[in-house]
Formats: structure tokens, C-alpha cells, sequence
């Protein structure tokens, strides 16, 4: 392959990546070709895109960018998915497909400069929460105590309320609120 081929094609791999800073690195190897393209066209509907890198290249593109890391899992036939709203989501639905689809290989993945190899890592990396859900849980630990705070706050008020209500209602009959003593 001619010096200027090279060049367009990690072009292109920068281009289909943008600023991407978190991806994952599969096989489809063995994988039929009707089997492959009803998974990318079901990962491109949640916006996950599957690129066939050719590892050299790859590596190369990569250098300096923080998908640096995975080169290390770039041999055989490899494939980067990415996308989503973020790399736990890729997670998630590759090892959702390779339950389906056994010969799709989890080679590995990273995340914010950290990397999760082979099966057990990606499948760890899976059950993350997304920054959506993470941030879901940080604002319900936040909004925890104020709630409990309120709680506690609002069941004496409320019960001094009804005797209040209660002294009122008496009062408009014309009964007597104690009895005279």
C-alpha cells in the first residue's frame, strides 16, 4: 500500500473520530456478513458507530490522543465501537450482543484514560453508570438530606396545624375549647 493510501485512511480514521477520547476495541471476525450489518444498523440507531481499523494505521492515528491505550489490543482483525452518549453505553449494548452473538470478541475499552482489558474489564465497564445516571445519583445524595430534613420538620408542624384547625372549628360552633374547671 503506497505512503499516500496510508495517509487518506488514518485521515479518515481521524475524521470518523473527531475528538473522541473513549472507545472500545472488538472482533467481528467469523461474524456473518447479514449477522454484521443487523448489528451496526442496531447500534446506529442509538448513534454507536463500529469502524474495521486496520491496526498499524490505527496505532499511528492514535499516537498523542488519548486512544493511544488501545493499541495494545489492536491485532487480528479488529474493529473500534464508540459513540453514544459515552463509552459505558457502548459497553453495555456490545456485551448485551455478545450474548446473541458469541463471536464477538471484547478485546477491550477506556475510559477518561483508563483502561478495562479483555472480557471481565469491558463487562465491568458495563455496569458503570452513565455521566447522566451518575449524575442522577449525586443529585439524590444531595437532595437526601434536605428531604429527611423537611420531613422532620413539617410532621410536628403539621400535626399543630390540626389542633389548631380543630380549636378553630370548635370555636365557630360556639363549644367550649376546656372544660371549666
Amino acid at each position: 500500500m503506497s505512503k499516500h493510501v496510508k495517509e487518506m485512511i488514518m485521515r479518515d480514521y481521524k475524521d470518523r473520530l473527531g475528538d473522541t477520547s473513549d472507545a472500545m476495541v472488538i472482533s467481528l471476525r467469523g461474524v456473518k456478513g447479514t449477522a454484521a450489518t443487523t448489528i451496526r444498523n442496531n447500534l446506529a440507531k442509538k448513534k454507536i458507530k463500529i469502524t474495521v481499523v486496520r491496526n498499524s494505521l490505527a496505532r499511528k492515528t492514535f499516537e498523542g490522543t488519548p486512544l493511544a491505550t488501545l493499541g495494545e489490543f489492536l491485532t487480528g482483525s479488529s474493529a473500534l465501537a464508540y459513540g453514544g452518549q459515552s463509552v459505558v453505553e457502548v459497553a453495555r449494548e456490545i456485551v448485551a450482543l455478545v450474548e446473541k452473538n458469541p463471536l464477538i470478541e471484547l478485546r477491550g475499552a477506556v475510559l477518561d484514560g483508563t483502561v478495562f482489558k479483555g472480557k471481565a474489564g469491558v463487562t465491568e465497564l458495563s455496569k458503570f453508570p452513565t455521566k447522566d445516571e451518575a449524575i442522577g445519583q449525586v443529585v439524590t445524595l444531595v437532595v437526601s438530606p434536605a428531604k429527611k430534613l423537611l420531613g422532620q420538620i413539617k410532621g410536628p408542624a403539621s400535626n399543630v396545624g390540626g389542633l389548631i384547625k380543630a380549636i378553630e372549628t370548635k370555636l365557630e360552633k360556639g363549644e367550649a375549647i376546656a372544660k371549666a374547671g
